[in-house]
């Protein structure tokens, strides 16, 4: 087992929507960017949410910063862990990250989009009285191992939910 340490948030103080995965897989740790697997569509979802079609070409602080610009932060549920490979059916003691510390100092979020089942998971079980305070949505993993939806599955899914 390898461990794994998530990145520090993306957020600002004009952020309403905080989106959180899991644990960033192989290539996003090595990388040390936020859905950096070629296949795994987030950035492509996001261009089409923030209205920046070549999203996922431009460099990564550009990325982060168009996020940020159209209100949008980015964090994970899980803070460390140990996993074999990338899928999150293979993490194990896991460790949360400080989310309800994170809330508290920005106070604008008003909705948590929670990027798959091991996302949704981890929160509900580390974080049950935020389920009841926010406005917290599952959406469907942008994941490459995502196979049952399509990229044209998932835009309208998640543009339903983050919308200005």
């Amino acid at each position: 087992m390898v461990e794994c340490r998530s990145f520090l948030p993306s957020i600002d103080d004009t952020s309403e929507v905080l989106v959180l995965g899991s644990m960033p897989g192989v290539k996003s740790l090595n990388e040390q960017q936020y859905y950096a697997h070629p296949q795994n569509r987030f950035w492509k979802v996001m261009g089409k949410i923030c209205c920046c079609e070549n999203l996922q070409e431009l460099e990564y602080k550009e990325k982060l910063q168009i996020l940020l610009d159209n209100k949008i932060a980015l964090w994970d549920v899980i803070q460390s862990c140990e996993r074999e490979g990338s899928l999150d059916s293979n993490i194990q003691n896991e460790k949360p990250n400080e989310i309800s510390k994170l809330l508290k100092q920005y106070k604008n979020i008003k909705i948590i989009c929670l990027n798959g089942n091991k996302s949704y998971s981890a929160f509900k079980k580390h974080f049950p009285e935020l389920l009841k305070k926010y406005k917290c949505v599952k959406l469907p993993s942008t994941s490459p191992a995502n196979a049952r939806y399509r990229l044209d599955d998932l835009i309208p899914e998640w543009c339903n939910i983050i919308t200005f």
